[in-house]
This record gives C-alpha cells, structure tokens and sequence, in this order.
C-alpha cells in the first residue's frame, strides 16, 4: 500500500490550522479530515456541514486523494461577495 502525503487546512473563527498528514492510497476526503483531528481543534464549528475542497475546486467527503492534494475546510461567507461589491460601490458614489 503507497502513503499518500496530503495537508489539511481550516480556516475558521480567526484561527488557521494546517495538519500534514501521511495516509493510505484510497483515503478519502472525508476520513482523511477525521484522521487529521481538526475537527476537536474547532469545537464551536460544524466543519460536518461545512463546505470542502482540494485546492480551491468542491469535493466531496468521498472523494479519492492523491499525493500532495491540501483538503480545505471552508467556513461559511459572511455575506454575498455581490452584495458587498455593491455596498463598496454606492459609498464611492
């Protein structure tokens, strides 16, 4: 069986944890966030509903690793990026 060397990363609370991990070949998303322990580094959020990816692209927590994939936890937008584009712009005028 091949090690796969993979990073998680979550951004949330206004803490940033990053955890290297080796994990087997078949390791999917979703157990290889479980196996990184981030999920008891962020008790106050639901990192289960939270949106995940691979370098910036949605995957599902079953979707196939491959070497040197970082799996990012997303927390949710605070609001749209539309909406405060135009809150910027009718303050300029």
């Amino acid at each position: 069986m091949v090690d796969l060397s993979i990073e998680v990363v979550c951004v949330a609370k206004g803490r940033e944890v990053h955890q290297k991990l080796k994990v087997s070949d078949g390791t999917t998303l979703g157990e290889a966030i479980n196996q990184s322990g981030i999920i008891e580094q962020f008790p106050d959020f639901d990192i289960v509903k939270a949106r995940k990816g691979i370098f910036g692209t949605l995957r599902s927590e079953s979707w196939l690793l491959k070497d040197l994939d970082r799996v990012e936890i997303y927390q949710p937008l605070i609001f749209d990026p539309r909406e405060a584009r135009r809150r910027r712009a009718a303050k300029q005028g």
